[in-house]
C-alpha cells in the first residue's frame, strides 16, 4: 500500500528533539476538470494533439489508461464523482438537475474537505453551471461546496475573429471561432490567471483548488494561436468500416436530429470540427502549464496532490456521431492523471479499471481526511499509485437515459456489454482483445451466450456495489 509520503519526512524529523512538536503538513490538492475532453491527447497516444503540459504531468504522476465516468454528460457526471454517487443513486440524468434537489443530505468531495479545514476555492466550471440549489436565488453552484468561487467571462473582443456554424443554424452550438485577443479574453484564461494567483498568496489552511476548464467544450473558441497549431487538410478523417451500420440506440431521445444534422456534414465540416476542437484542447492545455508552472515556482509540488481528468468522453465522428451521450468507449472513457509526490507509481501508466466515483474516496484516503460519508459507492484506488500493476477492480459502470430508455453499459478487462431497458430493448457486447473500435456486435451470437449472462450479471453486482 501507498504510504503517507507526506508524512515520512516530517515523522523522520520529529525524531529529533529540535522537531519534536512539528506536525505533518497536510498535503494540497489541486483538481483539474476539462470539460468534454476524450483520451485524444499526446500522452495517450494520439499523433496530431498538441498537449505538452498534459504530457508532462502523465510523465511524472499515473496515467489510467482504463478510466470511465459513470455518465457521459456533464450534469450527472460531475454530480456523481463529486458526490461519490452513482447516477442511479443521485437520480441525476440531464443538465437540468440540481444533486440538492435529490439528495440534499450529500456531503460534496470539496466540502468534506472544508470541513476537514481546508480552504475550497472553485475556479469555472467545476459543477454544471447555471444550476442554483434554490432556483428563486442567484447565487453559486453549491455554496457548501466553497469558499469562494469565480467563473469567467470573455470579453467583448474575445468574442469576435473568424468562425462559422457548421449546421447552417440547425444546432445552435455546433459552431467555432478563431478568437481575436490572447488567452486573458477568454474565461479559461481568466480562471488561469486566478488559479496562478490563489497558488502563489500564502496561507494558513491547506488548499483545495478546483479547476474547470471550458474548452473544449463548445462553442468551439479560442485564441487563433491555437488553431494556427494545426493544419486541417492533414487530418485523417474518422471512417467506419464498409456496411457498418450505427446501432438504434444512437437515434433514441433526440440523437435522431443530431443524426440528420451530422449526416449533412462534408468532409470541409468534418476538418473544421475537428480543427476546432483541438484547438480547444492545446488551449486548455496551455492553461495546465500554467497551474503547473506556478505549483513548481511557489515550491507547492512537493506537498500537492494533482488529479487531471475530462468529466466525459466525446466521440468526434466514430460513427459519424460528433457529441458525446453514447455508451461507446469513446464517449465513457476519458483521461485520468494523478501525481501523489513520492508515489512509487508516479511516472508509470497502469491498466487498472478506474471509475470517477473512485476519486472521492481516493482523495480522502490520500489525505487522511474525516467523517467519510460512509454510503460513497466508489473505492479507493490508493494501493494503484503505488504499484501500478495492480488491478483491484473488475469493472466499470457507466448509464445513460436515452429519451424514456435507461442504457446500462460494463467494461472489463475485455469485454464491454450494454444492455438497453435491462435487454428488453437490444443488447450489444464488444471483444476489445480483437474489435476495439466496437464495430462487430456479439451479443445474439450463440457462443457468447455465456459470456453475455456473465457480463448481464456483473452490471447488477457493480451498480449494487457488491464486492469486486
Amino acid at each position: 500500500m501507498l504510504r503517507n509520503t507526506f508524512a515520512l519526512v516530517l515523522a523522520a524529523l520529529a525524531l529529533s528533539p529540535a522537531h519534536a512538536a512539528e506536525q505533518p503538513k497536510p498535503p494540497n490538492v489541486l483538481f483539474i476538470v476539462s470539460d468534454d475532453l476524450n483520451c485524444d491527447l499526446g500522452c495517450y497516444g494520439h499523433k496530431v494533439v498538441k498537449s505538452p503540459n498534459i504530457d508532462r504531468l502523465a510523465a511524472t504522476g499515473v496515467r489510467f489508461d482504463r478510466a470511465y465516468v459513470q455518465y457521459p454528460v456533464c450534469n450527472p457526471s460531475r454530480t456523481s464523482f463529486l458526490t461519490g454517487l452513482r447516477p442511479t443513486t443521485t437520480r441525476v440524468m440531464d443538465n437540468a438537475t440540481h444533486f440538492r434537489k435529490t439528495v440534499p443530505d450529500a456531503v460534496t468531495l470539496p466540502e468534506l474537505f472544508r470541513q476537514n479545514g481546508y480552504e475550497a476555492i472553485g475556479l469555472g466550471k467545476v459543477f454544471h453551471r447555471g444550476l442554483s440549489p434554490d432556483d428563486t436565488k442567484k447565487e453559486m453552484d453549491d455554496p457548501k461546496s466553497f469558499d469562494r468561487v469565480l467563473y469567467g467571462q470573455t470579453t467583448a473582443a474575445g468574442n469576435k475573429g473568424e468562425g462559422r456554424n457548421l449546421t447552417g443554424g440547425a444546432l445552435t452550438w455546433c459552431r467555432w471561432l478563431a478568437a481575436e485577443g490572447g488567452d486573458a479574453e477568454q474565461a479559461d484564461g481568466q480562471l488561469a490567471d486566478e488559479a496562478v494567483k490563489v497558488l502563489g498568496a500564502g496561507r494558513e489552511k491547506p488548499l483545495f483548488l478546483a479547476v474547470g476548464f471550458y474548452r473544449p467544450h463548445d462553442p468551439f473558441q479560442s485564441p487563433k494561436k491555437y488553431f494556427d497549431l494545426y493544419d486541417p487538410s492533414k487530418f485523417d478523417l474518422p471512417k467506419s468500416p464498409d456496411g457498418y451500420k450505427p446501432p438504434y440506440s444512437l437515434s433514441l431521445g433526440g440523437g435522431g436530429a443530431l443524426a440528420v444534422a451530422f449526416d449533412a456534414f462534408t468532409d470541409k465540416e468534418r476538418r473544421e470540427f475537428l480543427h476546432a476542437y483541438y484547438a480547444g484542447v492545446s488551449f486548455m492545455d496551455a492553461q495546465v502549464g500554467r497551474l503547473l508552472d506556478a505549483l513548481d515556482k511557489n515550491k507547492l509540488s512537493e506537498n500537492t496532490i494533482v488529479v487531471f481528468i475530462g468529466d466525459h468522453g466525446y466521440e468526434l465522428g466514430v460513427r459519424n456521431w460528433w457529441n458525446k451521450n453514447t455508451l461507446f468507449e469513446r464517449s465513457c472513457r476519458t483521461p485520468l492523471i494523478v501525481r501523489v509526490p513520492g508515489a512509487k507509481g508516479n511516472g508509470t501508466p497502469t491498466p487498472a479499471l478506474a471509475e470517477f466515483i473512485d476519486l472521492y474516496p481516493t482523495l480522502a484516503d490520500l489525505c487522511d481526511l474525516k467523517n467519510v460519508p460512509k454510503q460513497l459507492e466508489g473505492a479507493s484506488f490508493r494501493e494503484v499509485l503505488g504499484d501500478p500493476i495492480r488491478k483491484p477492480k473488475r469493472a466499470a459502470l457507466t448509464v445513460v437515459k436515452r429519451g424514456p430508455v435507461l442504457g446500462r453499459s460494463v467494461r472489463t478487462e475485455r469485454y464491454r456489454y450494454t444492455e438497453w431497458d435491462g435487454g428488453s430493448k437490444g443488447a450489444e457486447l464488444y471483444d476489445h482483445e480483437v474489435d476495439p473500435g466496437e464495430w462487430v456486435n456479439l451479443a445474439d451470437k450463440p457462443e457468447m451466450a455465456k459470456t453475455r449472462g456473465e457480463l448481464s450479471a456483473l452490471i447488477k453486482t457493480t451498480e449494487t456495489g457488491a464486492k469486486r
